[in-house]
């Protein structure tokens, strides 16, 4: 068993390098400018009529639109970063997961503003009040983040031991596993959706909620790691205190999950309510540790 887990160290190390991390750094950089670049001239393409599309797009209606692009390649490298944080702690991991769909929101507000109608009373455009529902969950998700954060550095300080080096190289395996899954499941994603969007124009089928497109299987995907992670943690600690907070942040993320299921005010309160449950799990576990200690 100890070869096997020292086996998963090696080829955690290996593949999970700093200079594959920078690699992936500047090829989200250059991936995010040209996608940007492509999404901008597809837009004066349509506005200036220079060729005929097959489908209709709301991404295709406004400049700022184009901001949409480059954020969804951000996210998909936010999502390589919450991998390879997975094995550090599942603080770490849960507040990697409350940053990612703090960024989820800032895209669809860049997507959602073309739909904005400044001729009516504001409330009562259902895409007015998505906007505001939007900004207002950003800025709570963010200082709920800073707050989470906050308490995750004042966490007590364990030594490492054998069977917490074991913990860890359990988890680095399961990041392992979960690196060709957001491959296939983004690439496969893609594709439905691209699939979808060419059917809508022969009226076939009707085009997927795209801010949901990827991250909805992703977090699925997701929250099985987390419960298999929770169930590895039985097997290397007995602490009454630690088990819960595990389980609490595995509530989080389903929370999480189940926001892309909903519109509206429902899904910013899914997502606040995520972030606030995490938050009160990991106070309450800071006070029990410090107590005891």
């Amino acid at each position: 068993m100890s070869k096997t887990l020292a086996f998963f160290d090696v080829l955690f190390g290996k593949i999970f390098s700093e200079v594959n991390k920078k690699l992936i750094e500047r090829a989200t950089l250059w991936l995010s400018l040209f996608g940007f670049v492509i999404h901008l001239l597809l837009i004066y393409s349509k506005k200036f009529e220079l060729f005929h599309f097959l489908f209709e797009s709301q991404l295709l209606d406004d400049p700022i639109s184009a901001i949409y692009t480059p954020f969804s390649i951000i996210l998909v490298y936010e999502i390589y970063l919450l991998i390879v944080y997975l094995p550090r702690s599942f603080t770490t991991a849960v507040s990697k997961q409350f940053e990612i769909i703090s960024l989820i929101l800032i895209r669809r507000i860049f997507g959602d503003i073309p739909k904005i109608d400044l001729n009516v009373n504001w409330f009562d455009e259902a895409a007015n009040r998505q906007l505001i529902y939007d900004l207002t969950g950003v800025l709570l998700l963010y200082f709920l983040i800073f707050l989470f954060n906050y308490y995750q550095r004042k966490l007590p300080k364990v030594p490492v031991s054998e069977r917490l080096k074991r913990f860890v190289s359990s988890k680095k395996a399961i990041s392992l596993v979960l690196l060709p899954v957001l491959i296939v499941t983004s690439f496969y994603s893609a594709a439905n959706w691209l699939g979808a969007l060419f059917g809508v124009a022969q009226n076939e089928v009707v085009l997927p909620d795209i801010n949901a497109v990827f991250y909805n299987e992703f977090f699925t995907i997701l929250i099985l790691a987390d419960v298999f992670i929770l169930l590895l943690s039985f097997q290397y600690t007995e602490r009454y205190s630690q088990l819960i907070r595990n389980t609490g942040f595995v509530i989080c993320t389903i929370l999480i999950r189940l926001s892309f299921s909903t519109t509206g005010l429902t899904n910013i309160l899914l997502i606040v309510s995520s972030a606030l449950f995490g938050l009160a799990i990991l106070r309450i576990y800071n006070a029990i540790e410090t107590k005891s200690s």
